[in-house]
């Protein structure tokens, strides 16, 4: 992997939020300015949208949008104490917007979405809810910053038996696992796990999930170490895992385009022009990934 135009690729063609990112782990930025950009996709009702996930240009605010924004923060560090950023989000997550109070989960996709251009996986399908993505990971912010604990910790507890009963899992569902258990865990919470080990069970999902054809890596849209250890979730990284994250290391000089960044797996399935744009701000979005997924598992 050629990493020097991989940077420069990042540096002339991320959108501001994926430059500032950059800056944070390889350059001179701040923490405060990566903040400043993601904060740049919240709604006055203190909620995430505005397409800080290029595949849903809703500006309004969602559920998604705002786990997107948190897995963001969370990264960089914001979320290590309470502040007016973290009094904010729990602001918006209690106003219950796209929540069913009924199953006690937020919506996967709203209904707003078909408004705006998007992939067709955000059309909202029956009542808008799969599985606990991305319950677990708001209800596990909540249980850290919120006053009213004990309500989100019902949700996390009941999310957390049942993927112990899951036979498959989607990646994207895990990374909500995921982000819950290093939440809670950053903030000395013991909410979760209290009758087994979630941090196994964990690391036994990401072994049933991550591609374990290794040849598939390069032409076909699978889950990859990749796709979760960039530059976070290293604690669950196992001795299998360790061998898929060596393989992928040794191609991702193939998979690397000319220009420097690498490309999306995947269309939108929709007549949206729009999706051009999208795969213009998700390469360097990726390219990142790729960088720090590169750079912390030499």
């Amino acid at each position: 992997m050629d990493t020097l135009k991989a940077e420069q690729f990042i540096k002339t063609k991320a959108r501001p939020l994926e430059k500032t990112l950059f800056d944070w782990y390889f350059g001179n930025g701040t923490r405060q300015q990566a903040v400043y950009c993601v904060m740049d996709f919240q709604n006055d009702d203190c909620g995430f949208g505005r397409a800080i996930e290029p595949d849903n240009w809703n500006p309004n605010s969602n559920p998604i949008a705002t786990n997107d924004a948190i897995m963001t923060l969370f990264r960089i560090g914001a979320l290590d104490e309470t502040s007016r950023l973290t009094d904010r989000i729990v602001h918006y997550l209690s106003s219950h917007d796209s929540f069913d109070e009924e199953k006690q989960r937020w919506l996967f996709a709203i209904d707003s979405n078909k408004d705006f251009p998007h992939a067709v996986w955000w059309e909202k399908k029956g009542d808008g809810i799969r599985g606990f993505n991305p319950s677990v990971s708001l209800a596990a912010f909540m249980c850290c910053f919120s006053e009213e604990k004990q309500f989100y910790v019902q949700i996390c507890l009941d999310a957390f038996n049942e993927i112990a009963d899951q036979n498959e899992m989607i990646a994207d569902d895990l990374k909500c696992y995921l982000l819950a258990y290093e939440l809670m865990e950053r903030h000395n919470s013991s909410l979760i796990g209290s009758n087994f080990n979630a941090k196994a069970l964990l690391c036994e999902k990401l072994e049933q999930v991550i591609c374990s054809d290794t040849s598939k890596y390069a032409s076909e849209y699978v889950p990859r170490p990749s796709d979760f250890f960039c530059g976070i979730f290293g604690q669950f990284i196992t001795d299998k895992i360790r061998k898929l994250i060596k393989a992928e290391r040794e191609i991702l000089g193939s998979l690397q385009q000319e220009d420097g960044g690498f490309d999306i797996s995947w269309q939108w399935h929709t007549d949206y022009e729009e999706f051009a744009q999208a795969r213009e701000w998700w390469r360097p979005r990726i390219t990142l990934d790729k960088l720090l997924f590169y750079r912390y598992n030499a």
